[in-house]
């Protein structure tokens, strides 16, 4: 037991080293790609939507989270961004296109329900066949259930949150 618990903290300790320069590579990426620093920190928030899944189903399954689903969880922060980028981008399209902002944000999400719905469940259905390892189960598990709950909550967050942060109004109601 000590034996495992030694080679796990040393797999921790080397991916903890990278994390300062892998967030630089993700912060100066999604720069790149949205070319705002609100866009890019409204994507950031969003990867910790995950959380809520990752936690329900590993205790649901009475699987342990150790070094491989910690590894899992790094994944599904880019997985989730990945998602948000989507939005955000084509929000940013339609509205560069000449529609009103509010019209854009409800059809942008509209619009790329289907294809990050399809992608996360492509994803989750991949996992399945890793679940039942014993060592990579505990990875699978948590990216499947960290993606289920975050593609759910991104499809309704990410847009209320680009309202709210860019105080973009909906027309309908009158103040």
């Amino acid at each position: 037991m000590a034996g495992a618990i030694e080679e796990s903290a040393k797999g921790e300790s080397s991916v903890i080293a990278v994390m300062p320069m892998m967030l630089v590579v993700v912060l100066t990426l999604l720069m790149i790609q949205l070319q705002s620093f609100q866009k890019t920190l409204m994507v950031l928030l969003t990867s910790p939507l995950g959380l809520i899944g990752v936690v329900i189903i590993l205790l649901t399954w009475n699987v342990p989270f150790g070094f491989v689903a910690n590894l899992g969880v790094i994944a599904l922060f880019g997985m989730i961004m990945r998602n948000s980028v989507i939005l955000v981008d084509q929000i940013e399209q339609d509205i560069r296109a000449g529609h009103p902002q509010w019209e854009a944000i409800v059809d942008a999400t509209v619009r790329r329900f289907r294809p990050i719905v399809l992608t996360a469940l492509a994803a989750v259905l991949a996992m399945i066949p890793l679940s039942s390892s014993n060592f990579w189960g505990p990875m699978a598990v948590a990216i499947m259930g960290g993606l289920v709950s975050a593609t759910v909550l991104t499809l309704f967050f990410v847009p209320a949150l680009y309202a709210a942060w860019f105080r973009v109004k909906n027309p309908a109601v009158r103040a």
